[in-house]
């Protein structure tokens, strides 16, 4: 953890070298969750709710998502360059130092943009608990940050296990794990209000629904299966397993760049 702090803290004083473009970027992050709430408000100008959730249920919803993202960002940018460390050889340098390759990976680039999403996303999940009406007690608090925890390593396992696909591809493009990134994003917002198929590739195939949708209608006592909400970090433990499973098999695939 020392060693990793140490070097998210490098980056980071390289990005302060240039300060117009930090701040360029961290206020373009703000204003582009600014929208989502805007283009939510609007949504529920014109339709009272979703299915039976409220605004700030959904508000809720995109809150946990953006500090998700704004974790992965932040934290484990690095992940998103695994593609392009492939293709250019670089993984070579990580192998030959005594520090997991996952972790060099992960720590190799830091996202600026991660600070406003957290911070902007933790705005929103504040404020839609704040207008929620359950009774919050000690214990509820203490599952509430338990499958807030277990929602952002469900978010980074299936970062890392799309971006660990690079193994096998020769694109140094993360193609693969930005098309499931833009999946993602669907679990903005209820999941019942999607077709069947969708919510068996958002509830099972691809677990994004533990990340917004099951927490928080278990939080708010929301539907009839909320108790499925329980069962996040089962999914957050499975998620990370297959994960590093898949880099692990990809790792010992890699090839280097030839040359």
């Amino acid at each position: 953890m020392r060693l990793y702090l140490r070097l998210l803290g490098a980056h980071l004083r390289a990005l302060l070298e240039y300060e117009a473009d930090f701040w360029t970027l961290a206020v373009a992050t703000v204003l582009m969750q600014v929208v989502n709430i805007v283009f939510l408000a609007a949504l529920f100008v014109k339709v009272p709710s979703l299915n039976g959730w409220t605004f700030w249920a959904v508000l809720l919803m995109f809150g946990v998502v953006a500090l998700a993202e704004g974790v992965g960002s932040l934290f484990f940018e690095g992940m998103w360059q695994l593609a392009w460390q492939i293709n250019l050889g670089e993984l070579d340098y990580f192998l030959v130092r005594p520090y997991p390759v996952v972790l060099q990976s992960s720590s190799s680039v830091l996202g600026i943009n991660g600070l406003s999403n957290i911070l902007v996303g933790g705005a929103m999940v504040g404020t839609a608990l704040a207008h929620s009406t359950v009774a919050w007690t000690p214990w509820r608090v203490l599952i509430g940050v338990v499958l807030l925890i277990s929602a952002i390593v469900i978010k980074l396992s299936i970062n890392l296990a799309t971006n660990a696909v690079s193994f096998w591809l020769s694109s140094p493009s993360p193609l693969f794990a930005f098309a499931v990134h833009q999946v993602g994003e669907l679990a903005r917002f209820p999941l019942s209000i999607y077709p069947l198929a969708l919510k068996a590739a958002l509830g099972f195939v691809l677990p994004f629904a533990f990340v917004s949708f099951f927490p928080a209608a278990y939080l708010l006592n929301e539907g009839s299966n909320r108790w499925i909400g329980l069962l996040t970090p089962l999914v957050a433990v499975y998620c990370a397993v297959v994960a590093l499973t898949i880099f692990k098999r990809g790792l010992r695939r890699y090839e280097s760049a030839g040359n």
